[in-house]
Protein backbone atom coordinates (compact mmCIF):
# COMPACT_ATOMS: atom_id res chain seq x y z
CA UNK A 1 0.00 0.00 0.00
CA UNK A 2 1.72 3.51 -0.88
CA UNK A 3 -2.02 5.70 -0.74
CA UNK A 4 -3.23 7.46 2.06
CA UNK A 5 -5.57 4.42 2.66
CA UNK A 6 -3.41 2.35 4.24
CA UNK A 7 -4.23 4.23 7.13
CA UNK A 8 -7.80 4.56 7.61
CA UNK A 9 -9.43 1.68 9.76
CA UNK A 10 -11.52 -0.61 7.92
CA UNK A 11 -13.23 -3.00 10.86
CA UNK A 12 -11.61 -5.10 13.21
CA UNK A 13 -12.41 -9.01 13.31
CA UNK A 14 -12.41 -10.86 16.63
CA UNK A 15 -11.72 -14.88 16.45
CA UNK A 16 -12.33 -16.50 19.98
CA UNK A 17 -12.89 -19.86 21.11
CA UNK A 18 -11.19 -22.81 23.43
CA UNK A 19 -7.19 -23.82 22.55
CA UNK A 20 -7.10 -27.97 24.61
CA UNK A 21 -3.96 -29.46 25.55
CA UNK A 22 -4.07 -33.08 23.90
CA UNK A 23 -0.74 -34.14 26.00
CA UNK A 24 0.95 -32.44 28.94
CA UNK A 25 1.88 -28.54 28.16
CA UNK A 26 4.84 -26.94 29.64
CA UNK A 27 5.54 -22.90 29.05
CA UNK A 28 8.30 -21.96 31.65
CA UNK A 29 7.54 -19.12 34.28
CA UNK A 30 10.18 -17.68 36.98
CA UNK A 31 11.70 -19.99 39.01
CA UNK A 32 13.01 -17.66 41.12
CA UNK A 33 10.35 -18.46 43.75
CA UNK A 34 10.16 -21.69 43.47
CA UNK A 35 9.77 -23.40 46.87
CA UNK A 36 11.85 -26.64 48.34
CA UNK A 37 10.98 -29.75 46.81
CA UNK A 38 8.81 -28.38 43.20
CA UNK A 39 10.27 -29.15 39.73
CA UNK A 40 13.07 -28.28 38.32
CA UNK A 41 11.08 -26.32 35.84
CA UNK A 42 7.89 -24.40 36.42
CA UNK A 43 5.23 -23.24 34.27
CA UNK A 44 4.32 -19.78 33.92
CA UNK A 45 0.92 -18.72 36.19
CA UNK A 46 -1.19 -15.70 36.94
CA UNK A 47 -0.19 -14.01 39.33
CA UNK A 48 -3.55 -13.43 40.82
CA UNK A 49 -5.18 -16.71 40.85
CA UNK A 50 -2.00 -18.83 40.52
CA UNK A 51 -3.90 -20.85 37.77
CA UNK A 52 -1.70 -21.89 34.81
CA UNK A 53 -2.57 -19.86 31.33
CA UNK A 54 -1.16 -19.51 27.58
CA UNK A 55 1.01 -16.26 26.95
CA UNK A 56 -0.21 -14.41 23.96
CA UNK A 57 3.05 -13.69 22.95
CA UNK A 58 3.81 -17.37 22.96
CA UNK A 59 1.23 -18.06 20.75
CA UNK A 60 1.40 -15.52 18.20
CA UNK A 61 5.43 -16.42 18.00
CA UNK A 62 5.15 -19.71 17.67
CA UNK A 63 2.59 -19.19 15.26
CA UNK A 64 4.72 -16.30 13.25
CA UNK A 65 8.00 -18.93 13.14
CA UNK A 66 5.67 -21.28 11.40
CA UNK A 67 3.75 -19.40 9.11
CA UNK A 68 7.66 -17.62 7.63
CA UNK A 69 8.67 -21.50 7.54
CA UNK A 70 6.05 -22.53 5.65
CA UNK A 71 6.33 -19.87 3.18
CA UNK A 72 10.07 -19.03 3.56
CA UNK A 73 9.40 -15.29 4.94
CA UNK A 74 12.18 -14.25 7.13
CA UNK A 75 15.11 -11.73 7.27
CA UNK A 76 18.61 -13.38 6.79
CA UNK A 77 21.82 -12.26 7.78
CA UNK A 78 24.85 -13.62 5.49
CA UNK A 79 28.22 -13.27 6.82
CA UNK A 80 30.48 -10.55 6.16
CA UNK A 81 31.34 -11.43 2.80
CA UNK A 82 27.68 -10.71 1.69
CA UNK A 83 26.77 -7.00 2.97
CA UNK A 84 22.57 -7.36 1.95
CA UNK A 85 20.03 -9.24 3.77
CA UNK A 86 17.96 -11.93 2.23
CA UNK A 87 14.35 -11.83 2.62
CA UNK A 88 13.28 -14.84 0.39
CA UNK A 89 14.66 -18.26 1.57
CA UNK A 90 14.16 -18.91 -2.35
CA UNK A 91 16.89 -16.49 -2.66
CA UNK A 92 19.77 -18.08 -0.98
CA UNK A 93 20.71 -20.34 -3.01
CA UNK A 94 22.49 -18.62 -5.14
CA UNK A 95 24.36 -17.19 -2.38
CA UNK A 96 25.50 -20.22 -0.71
CA UNK A 97 26.84 -21.29 -3.58
CA UNK A 98 29.00 -18.70 -3.80
CA UNK A 99 30.30 -19.52 -0.34
CA UNK A 100 28.17 -17.11 1.94
CA UNK A 101 27.51 -18.37 5.34
CA UNK A 102 24.53 -17.94 7.02
CA UNK A 103 24.73 -15.75 10.22
CA UNK A 104 21.35 -15.47 11.36
CA UNK A 105 17.74 -14.75 10.76
CA UNK A 106 14.83 -12.83 11.85
CA UNK A 107 11.34 -12.03 11.37
CA UNK A 108 10.15 -10.90 8.21
CA UNK A 109 9.92 -7.42 6.91
CA UNK A 110 9.49 -7.38 3.10
CA UNK A 111 6.41 -5.50 2.90
CA UNK A 112 4.80 -7.72 0.25
CA UNK A 113 4.96 -10.98 2.10
CA UNK A 114 2.04 -12.15 3.86
CA UNK A 115 4.06 -12.50 7.52
CA UNK A 116 4.93 -8.84 7.89
CA UNK A 117 1.29 -8.11 6.66
CA UNK A 118 -0.11 -10.38 9.50
CA UNK A 119 2.42 -9.90 11.74
CA UNK A 120 3.59 -6.78 11.13
CA UNK A 121 7.56 -5.05 11.46
CA UNK A 122 9.31 -3.83 14.33
CA UNK A 123 9.89 -0.15 14.66
CA UNK A 124 13.56 -0.63 14.03
CA UNK A 125 13.03 -2.61 10.84
CA UNK A 126 9.71 -0.79 9.14
CA UNK A 127 11.02 0.73 5.56
CA UNK A 128 13.09 4.18 5.88
CA UNK A 129 11.18 5.05 2.41
CA UNK A 130 7.65 3.52 1.24
CA UNK A 131 4.47 2.99 3.28
CA UNK A 132 4.54 2.14 7.13
CA UNK A 133 3.80 -1.34 7.94
CA UNK A 134 1.51 -1.90 11.01
CA UNK A 135 0.73 -4.99 13.24
CA UNK A 136 -2.43 -6.01 12.56
CA UNK A 137 -2.80 -9.54 14.40
CA UNK A 138 -3.14 -9.33 18.24
CA UNK A 139 -3.09 -12.15 20.02
CA UNK A 140 -4.50 -12.00 24.20
CA UNK A 141 -3.30 -14.11 26.54
CA UNK A 142 -5.24 -17.35 26.84
CA UNK A 143 -6.57 -18.06 30.51
CA UNK A 144 -7.93 -21.62 32.08
CA UNK A 145 -11.54 -22.39 31.41
CA UNK A 146 -11.31 -25.70 33.33
CA UNK A 147 -9.73 -24.86 37.07
CA UNK A 148 -12.47 -26.44 38.48
CA UNK A 149 -11.90 -29.85 36.81
CA UNK A 150 -8.26 -29.90 37.47
CA UNK A 151 -8.64 -29.05 41.36
CA UNK A 152 -10.88 -31.75 41.77
CA UNK A 153 -8.44 -34.28 40.01
CA UNK A 154 -6.49 -36.21 42.57
CA UNK A 155 -3.51 -37.23 41.05
CA UNK A 156 -2.24 -33.41 40.33
CA UNK A 157 1.35 -33.07 41.90
CA UNK A 158 1.49 -28.94 42.47
CA UNK A 159 -2.02 -26.77 42.03
CA UNK A 160 -3.58 -27.83 39.06
CA UNK A 161 -0.57 -29.39 36.86
CA UNK A 162 1.53 -32.92 37.13
CA UNK A 163 5.05 -33.03 37.67
CA UNK A 164 7.00 -35.65 34.97
CA UNK A 165 10.22 -36.84 36.07
CA UNK A 166 12.71 -37.63 33.44
CA UNK A 167 15.82 -38.66 33.62
CA UNK A 168 19.33 -38.55 31.42
CA UNK A 169 21.66 -41.18 30.95
CA UNK A 170 25.35 -40.22 30.83
CA UNK A 171 26.43 -42.01 27.68
CA UNK A 172 30.30 -43.16 29.48
CA UNK A 173 29.31 -43.50 33.25
CA UNK A 174 25.55 -44.23 32.80
CA UNK A 175 25.18 -41.87 35.77
CA UNK A 176 21.62 -41.07 35.76
CA UNK A 177 20.25 -37.22 36.10
CA UNK A 178 16.72 -36.86 36.81
CA UNK A 179 14.65 -33.58 36.76
CA UNK A 180 11.08 -32.45 36.93
CA UNK A 181 9.41 -30.43 34.80
CA UNK A 182 6.05 -28.90 35.58
CA UNK A 183 3.27 -29.88 32.84
CA UNK A 184 -0.62 -28.54 32.64
CA UNK A 185 -2.08 -31.68 32.00
CA UNK A 186 -4.01 -32.81 28.72
CA UNK A 187 -7.42 -32.17 28.99
CA UNK A 188 -6.88 -28.19 30.29
CA UNK A 189 -8.69 -25.45 28.15
CA UNK A 190 -7.73 -21.75 27.81
CA UNK A 191 -9.67 -19.06 26.21
CA UNK A 192 -7.90 -17.73 22.97
CA UNK A 193 -9.01 -14.39 21.57
CA UNK A 194 -7.59 -13.08 18.10
CA UNK A 195 -8.14 -9.75 17.31
CA UNK A 196 -7.36 -8.74 13.70
CA UNK A 197 -7.01 -4.62 12.77
CA UNK A 198 -8.10 -4.48 9.01
CA UNK A 199 -7.12 -1.32 6.84
CA UNK A 200 -7.75 0.46 3.62
CA UNK A 201 -8.05 -2.15 1.20
CA UNK A 202 -7.44 -5.64 3.35
CA UNK A 203 -9.05 -8.59 2.41
CA UNK A 204 -11.42 -10.00 5.31
CA UNK A 205 -10.87 -12.94 3.57
CA UNK A 206 -7.44 -12.93 2.62
CA UNK A 207 -6.07 -12.11 6.29
CA UNK A 208 -8.28 -14.26 8.03
CA UNK A 209 -7.48 -17.39 5.92
CA UNK A 210 -3.99 -16.54 6.76
CA UNK A 211 -4.92 -16.99 10.64
CA UNK A 212 -6.13 -19.89 10.20
CA UNK A 213 -3.32 -20.99 8.25
CA UNK A 214 -1.35 -20.22 11.47
CA UNK A 215 -3.57 -21.83 13.93
CA UNK A 216 -3.48 -25.27 12.10
CA UNK A 217 0.40 -25.07 11.61
CA UNK A 218 0.59 -24.86 14.90
CA UNK A 219 -2.43 -27.53 15.68
CA UNK A 220 0.26 -30.00 13.58
CA UNK A 221 3.46 -28.73 15.42
CA UNK A 222 3.56 -27.95 19.35
CA UNK A 223 3.51 -25.17 21.70
CA UNK A 224 6.06 -24.47 24.17
CA UNK A 225 8.71 -26.89 25.72
CA UNK A 226 9.96 -29.67 24.85
CA UNK A 227 8.20 -30.84 21.65
CA UNK A 228 9.89 -33.27 20.35
CA UNK A 229 9.49 -35.39 23.48
CA UNK A 230 5.81 -35.55 23.20
CA UNK A 231 4.67 -31.94 24.81
CA UNK A 232 2.73 -29.18 23.76
CA UNK A 233 0.05 -30.85 21.52
CA UNK A 234 -3.23 -28.67 21.37
CA UNK A 235 -5.99 -28.30 19.57
CA UNK A 236 -8.38 -25.30 18.22
CA UNK A 237 -11.88 -24.97 18.54
CA UNK A 238 -13.57 -21.86 17.10
CA UNK A 239 -16.63 -20.94 18.59
CA UNK A 240 -17.07 -17.21 17.12
CA UNK A 241 -16.20 -14.71 14.26
CA UNK A 242 -17.59 -11.16 15.12
CA UNK A 243 -16.59 -7.82 13.58
CA UNK A 244 -16.78 -3.85 14.37
CA UNK A 245 -16.18 -0.91 12.31
CA UNK A 246 -16.14 2.33 13.21
CA UNK A 247 -19.88 2.68 13.06
CA UNK A 248 -20.17 0.21 15.53
CA UNK A 249 -17.83 2.44 18.11
CA UNK A 250 -19.09 5.61 17.40
CA UNK A 251 -22.53 4.39 17.89
CA UNK A 252 -22.10 1.96 20.39
CA UNK A 253 -23.06 -1.14 18.80
CA UNK A 254 -22.22 -4.87 19.70
CA UNK A 255 -20.22 -6.22 16.86
CA UNK A 256 -21.99 -8.55 14.05
CA UNK A 257 -21.66 -11.93 13.64
CA UNK A 258 -19.67 -12.84 10.77
CA UNK A 259 -20.58 -15.79 8.30
CA UNK A 260 -16.98 -17.60 7.41
CA UNK A 261 -16.12 -20.88 6.59
CA UNK A 262 -13.76 -22.17 9.54
CA UNK A 263 -11.99 -25.15 8.71
CA UNK A 264 -13.10 -28.37 9.83
CA UNK A 265 -9.77 -28.99 11.52
CA UNK A 266 -9.91 -25.93 13.77
CA UNK A 267 -13.23 -27.24 15.11
CA UNK A 268 -13.19 -30.08 17.42
CA UNK A 269 -15.85 -32.75 17.42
Amino acid sequence: MSDATQFEFKTRLFVSGTITALTGLHIGGNSTEMAIGGADQIVVRDPLTNHPYIPGSSLRGKMRSLFERMRGEMTVKLDKSEKREVTRLEELGPHLASGAKLKSAGPASDSGQASAKLFGVPIDRQPKEGAFIPQRLVVRDAMLLNADLLEEARNTDMPLTEVKTEVAIDRITSQANPRQIERVPAGAAFGFSFVLNLYGKDSEQEYLGWLFECMQLLQDDYLGGHGSRGYGRVQFDVASVTAKTARHYRENLEPEALEVQVPEALRRP
